[in-house]
């Protein structure tokens, strides 16, 4: 099939009519790859006009970015896109200065013309700077590739095969009592070629997927209505995620299963129409003080935004600051081992995570990307940093976490996973539970708001039940806790241990202006928070 009649079949299916006997061509069809001897042959092409033009570094990378978007609502297809864009980004360093342009022509005379442009803004910035760019030492790694572990590549499968999965699930739902459901499945694949003036080549591949779902269930006497979205979370894996292992699923003692590195969306599908028909009648929550069990797809948010966000270098320099604020974790606050989280919590930012979203072999500067601790026995010890932030936290080298979304976009700092560590008592989410006299359980992600500083925040979430005397008694509704995060986080009273650990994910992080997005992940168990304040955020209209 052509790319025109790809198109013209997706303007179909935005229709919400599938054709008999449709099918697509997969992404990795669309545009050919380039050959790793061909994209070094161009990166060479860049780093000899840049150095020649009076370059004392240059990076280049060579991007292909393709991702596929299928969405449905009940029995109709409402679209599928797939996108693709390629080209060269060119960044160097010259008079002491930044510079960086980029160009979609793939020929050696235009990256070449794109490397002398990036080294004379590199000198026209140079002009205005107060201090040279100190870029930590990597090494030379020579030529090095990594690819994402898959055993199945989404973007191979058939737009057919994906179609009636979600449309499989949307009936499962509709069977099960939803008046309407809406699924979707999102794939990434970025092939990314990297080298430098370092003497590094590097060549990734790398692959996300995401299929969400959002149940609704209306009470027709009434006209009330509720949600409930679906409990997964983005992966850094292939199609195999969706396989349903009942290995990688975890069940609450509640009856509601949650998903690791394995994902039944119908099974998920059923139990939301169920639950999102029990939320209509669910309690209006008592605002008040309660202990919160908080099981990791609801955490993750949390953590993201209370421990994620705050510990970027950037936003603790005021690097960062349009972009959802600064931080209140400021480097004197390392220095004096502030005590960010009771002595049980363990915070570590990971770039190797396998299945995770932020697990790539190296970062967009080439540097080898590892694990290393942010928050130990409590205490505040380290942030995350770039090549040239490492020097200001006297390190030896960067921490692998520079990150551009494209091409076209130049790299900066950006989250590495972040994610709290199991227990090291033997702890299961039953036990945790049988342990609460007065508090909610909460599962899944919610409404949320947060300060520029990162320090007072408000969550909501997608299921609460109430839990008394040690039991889950009933589902509320209405439930958001306040939080000021060195203090929610010193709240932190009981985790459970390994056999719990799950991940929840962001698939599109905003950062920047102009804004970039990253995708990232953020492990933890189930996790015991006390006295924490809850509000009703129900409110009369009039």
């Amino acid at each position: 099939m052509q790319r025109r009649q790809f198109l013209a079949a997706c303007g179909i299916g935005a229709g919400g009519l599938l054709l008999p006997g449709f099918r697509a061509i997969a992404a990795e069809q669309l545009v050919e790859t380039v050959e790793v001897a061909v994209k070094k042959r161009l990166a060479d092409a860049a780093m000899s006009a840049a150095t020649a033009a009076g370059a004392s570094y240059c990076d280049v990378r060579i991007g292909r970015y393709m991702r596929q978007f299928v969405v449905t609502r009940e029995a109709n297809v409402q679209g599928v896109t797939n996108t693709e864009s390629s080209g060269v980004g060119i960044r160097v360093i010259a008079d002491g200065a930044w510079g960086f342009a980029a160009t979609n022509d793939m020929s050696a005379e235009a990256v070449a013309a794109s490397a002398r442009l990036a080294t004379e803004i590199a000198k026209a910035n140079a002009r205005s700077q107060t201090a040279p760019v100190r870029l930590a030492p990597t090494p030379s790694l020579g030529e090095v590739s990594w690819r994402t572990p898959i055993r199945r590549n989404g973007m191979e499968v058939e737009i057919q095969e994906k179609v009636d999965l979600l449309l499989g699930v949307n009936a499962a739902a509709t069977n099960a009592g939803a008046s309407f459901v809406n699924s979707s499945l999102f794939l990434v694949n970025e092939q990314k070629y990297f080298a430098s003036t370092d003497g590094s080549y590097i060549d990734q591949d790398v692959h996300r997927i995401f299929a969400p779902f959002t149940v609704t269930a209306i009470d027709r006497s009434t006209g009330k209505f509720r949600t409930r979205d679906g409990l997964s979370t983005p992966m850094g894996m292939g199609y195999e995620y969706l396989d349903g292992d009942a290995a990688h699923k975890s069940t609450a003692p509640n009856g509601v299963v949650s998903y690791g590195k394995s994902y039944d969306m119908r099974e998920d599908a059923i139990a939301a129409a169920r639950q999102a028909r029990e939320k209509l009648t669910a309690t209006s929550v008592r605002p008040g003080q309660y202990d919160l069990v908080l099981d990791p797809n609801h955490l993750g948010l949390t953590i993201h935004e209370s421990v994620g966000h705050p510990l970027e270098l950037d936003r603790v320099l005021g690097y960062e600051a349009n972009y959802a604020g600064t931080s209140f974790a400021t480097l004197d606050k390392r220095e004096q081992r502030f005590q960010y989280g009771s002595e049980i919590v363990n915070l570590i930012a990971d770039k190797t995570e396998v299945g995770s979203l932020g697990a790539v072999g190296y970062d967009d500067e080439g540097v080898r990307t590892k694990s290393w601790p942010l928050i130990e026995n409590g205490k505040l010890v380290d942030y995350q940093a770039t090549r040239d932030q490492a020097h200001i936290l006297g390190k030896t080298e960067s921490d692998g976490c520079s990150y551009a979304d494209s091409w076209s976009s130049v790299q900066f700092q950006r989250m590495p996973n972040v994610s709290l560590q199991p227990g090291k008592v033997p702890m299961s989410v039953a036990d945790m539970i049988a342990g609460v006299d007065n508090g909610i359980y909460i599962l899944g992600r919610g409404s949320f708001s947060i300060d520029q500083q990162r320090y007072n925040a408000q969550f909501g979430g997608t299921l609460f039940y109430e839990i008394k005397n040690g039991q889950i008694t009933q589902p509320l509704e209405d439930v958001a806790y306040q939080m000021r995060t060195p203090e929610f986080w010193n709240a932190c009273s009981a985790i459970c241990d390994e056999r719990d650990y799950r991940s929840w994910g962001s698939f599109n992080d905003g950062k920047g202006q102009p804004s970039q997005s990253s995708a990232v992940s953020h492990g933890s168990p189930t996790t015991r928070f006390d006295g924490i304040n809850v509000i009703n955020t129900a409110r009369s209209l009039g």
